[in-house]
């Protein structure tokens, strides 16, 4: 039995009093326990709550008041979660944080490639969950360098945060991006995955799998390179890490 709580499933909830403004943080699972250990989380850390139980009182709540951020489990009953993340990457770049089971590397995989920003695996600590929404929070409000890059077939714009391959838009998502700016900014430096978390994710191997960054990097060479089978643009230094080679 759950302590009596000021708000139900989908409405507002009163935050601690503060003087600065509160980020909204919509927390979208079907699990009451798993939304109840989240949302008690965040509200500790001064972050202003809605919930939803179901895909469609996510939809509805995200039209009528636009968080800051979503957590957002795949596993949802009717529209699931992926349904939903199709649904906000159509016309949006709100970010958002995917909850899958330990077990459920598939979704977790097809999350990302919709333009999942991060992921946790259920059971989660609610520590990291915080942590996590910090990070992505803040790279969220970061602003871009004000520079272009040209490497001839291939362009990077970190203002318009537009990627051409031979005057082709290149159909990344917001990781992804952030990935190949980071890297194509130092290049021939090598990067090694812990390093990537920390400057691209604002994370560690404390919090992450660093197998996060090898998933990103597959997927993004099968976008950018013209030959996946030899990749030029990423590569692959064995035993060291990755680096941009123009």
């Amino acid at each position: 039995m759950h302590p009596d709580r000021s708000h139900s499933p989908t409405s507002s909830t009163i935050a601690p009093t503060t003087t600065t403004a509160r980020r909204h943080v919509l927390v979208v699972d079907d699990d009451a326990d798993a939304r109840f250990l989240a949302v008690e989380e965040l509200i500790e850390f001064g972050f202003d709550i809605t919930e939803a139980d179901n895909g469609e009182s996510a939809e509805r709540q995200i039209a009528a008041r636009r968080p800051d951020l979503v957590i957002l489990d795949l596993g949802l009953p009717g529209i699931g979660g992926l349904d939903v993340l199709k649904w906000l990457r159509a016309d949006s770049n709100l970010p958002v944080i995917v909850l899958t089971g330990r077990g459920d590397k598939s979704d977790r995989v097809v999350g990302l490639e919709l333009g999942a920003d991060d992921y946790v695996c259920k059971p989660f600590d609610p520590r990291e969950l915080v942590v996590r929404v910090n990070a992505v929070l803040r790279r969220g409000a970061a602003e871009p360098a004000p520079t272009a890059m040209d490497f001839g077939e291939l362009s990077i714009d970190t203002i318009s945060r537009d990627a051409t391959r031979r005057g082709e838009l290149l159909d990344l998502t917001a990781k992804e991006f952030d990935l190949l700016a980071f890297m194509a900014a130092s290049p021939r430096r090598v990067y090694t995955r812990e390093q990537l978390l920390t400057h691209v994710w604002n994370s560690s191997t404390e919090w992450q799998d660093p197998t996060t960054v090898n998933e990103h990097i597959h997927r993004l060479r099968r976008k950018l390179e013209v030959d996946p089978g030899a990749p030029r643009w990423v590569t692959t230094m064995r035993g060291a890490g990755y680096r941009f080679t123009p």
